[in-house]
């Protein structure tokens, strides 16, 4: 079974960057379509990130484009997300999910990365 650990997340002043990695285990990054969601007190869950099972389309949340950039590292087995100028409003708990293809696929979470963007 796939698990994700994600890292990476800390206490950084606005304007500073972070990057997160979602390691993986159990199966290969590469047949899923991976993402980030963040979580921020008293708020929704937000999707901010998403790439292609082929590695080659990604999509951003409004909230992050031109700010925020995905990647995988299939020799790594690990998804990033470089987050750059951050903002106090991007503090959150960051997490990355993989979700199996096709019509009712089963998503898959890691536990999770806070991320403080406080001066």
């Amino acid at each position: 079974q796939l698990q994700l650990v994600e890292s990476g997340g800390g206490l950084v002043q606005p304007g500073g960057f972070l990057r997160l990695s979602c390691a993986a285990s159990g199966g290969s990054l590469d047949r899923y379509t991976v993402g980030w969601f963040r979580q921020a007190p008293g708020k929704e869950r937000e999707g901010i990130s998403c790439l292609s099972l082929s590695g080659i389309t990604t999509q951003y949340a409004d909230s992050v484009k031109g700010r925020f950039t995905i990647s995988r590292d299939d020799g790594q087995n690990t998804v990033y997300l470089q987050m750059n100028t951050l903002e106090p409003e991007d503090t959150a708990v960051y997490l990355c999910y993989a979700l199996e293809p096709g019509w009712g696929g089963y998503e898959y979470w890691g536990q999770g990365t806070q991320v403080t963007v406080s001066s």
